[in-house]
């Protein structure tokens, strides 16, 4: 049973069977933890730990006036329970990410692993909240620590579906000015779109100190196009668009050009100081939650 058990955590497919988002997010949270030997679930304190430079939007209560007498600058004292996350779950719902073949959609593949984060992000106490869009912004929770937090962005993630074309660099314009404070950023998305805007658009996020990092969702089939027979391909954004062709005619061609697409979208990620992780629908969610606390660690050593 522990080894059928350990098999189902680790197929996204099978785990989409045990039950709601909740019940997911917390098989998968708790059972990656177990398995690194860590635990999530602890305490803040309150103790003051540092002090930092005064940002614009700082509550001035927290000006530690001491030292602005012998430096002439303003520092803010920051506490320990005030260095945790404050971070942005941002799920892109537009109709390409309804795809899916042998595996679960993408549009699932994201919004289980977007659960599991935001469970693992509130047991940590860290505000979480939750963006949904596809032509522009679909629904929104504003980071919190509470406890309806994370019952709150499982209901939104469940009532969510996949809807129509998306222009990411357009969205990401409109967003950006709304988020008023410094945050961690998770975007989940396929990001079929023009590389180069939305490279624009990630960098804008970085030029507002935002930490940014990009889960790219995948499906086996756009990784290998592994299509053996003609095939009517259907644009899931465009809709009536479709094209019989031959797969066999086609497949030099769309890997050499998806190839360069993944390998420019890392790369541009690289260079705008984007962490970026690719996934497949196929693949264990302990690949993400891996990559986010090790960016955590790092984050927690520059501090």
């Amino acid at each position: 049973m522990a080894a059928r058990s350990s098999k189902s955590l680790a197929d996204p497919t099978a785990l989409a069977k045990f039950g709601g988002l909740e019940v997911v997010a917390k098989l998968l949270v708790e059972g990656y933890m177990i398995g690194q030997h860590k635990s999530p679930f602890k305490g803040s304190s309150v103790e003051f730990v540092e002090h930092r430079q005064y940002y614009p939007g700082d509550e001035i209560k927290h000006i530690d006036w001491r030292a602005y007498g012998k430096t002439g600058h303003y520092y803010i004292k920051e506490y320990e329970e005030e260095t945790n996350l404050r971070s942005y779950l941002i799920v892109d719902c537009s109709g390409s990410m309804a795809y899916h073949g042998a595996t679960i959609s993408k549009f699932d593949y994201a919004r289980q692993l977007a659960a599991a984060l935001a469970y693992l992000l509130l047991a940590q106490r860290d505000a979480t909240g939750l963006i949904t869009f596809d032509t522009k912004i679909a629904d929104r929770w504003e980071p919190s620590s509470n406890r309806e937090s994370f019952h709150q962005i499982v209901k939104l993630l469940e009532a969510r579906r996949p809807g129509k074309e998306t222009s990411m660099t357009d969205v990401f314009t409109q967003m950006l000015p709304t988020l008023k404070r410094r945050s961690l950023i998770f975007l989940i998305s396929d990001c079929f779109d023009r590389i180069e805007p939305l490279a624009a658009a990630l960098k804008l996020f970085r030029a507002a100190r935002h930490e940014v990092v990009l889960f790219q969702v995948v499906a086996p089939e756009e990784e290998g196009f592994s299509f053996q027979h003609p095939t009517q391909f259907r644009s899931l954004e465009q809709l009536g668009h479709q094209v019989l062709a031959d797969p066999y005619r086609l497949r030099k061609a769309y890997l050499d050009k998806y190839r360069l697409f993944c390998e420019d979208l890392a790369r541009h990620c690289g260079n705008a100081g984007v962490d970026y992780v690719k996934l497949r629908t196929d693949e264990p969610y302990s690949k993400a939650l891996g990559a986010f606390l090790d960016m955590r660690v790092r984050r927690k050593g520059r501090g």
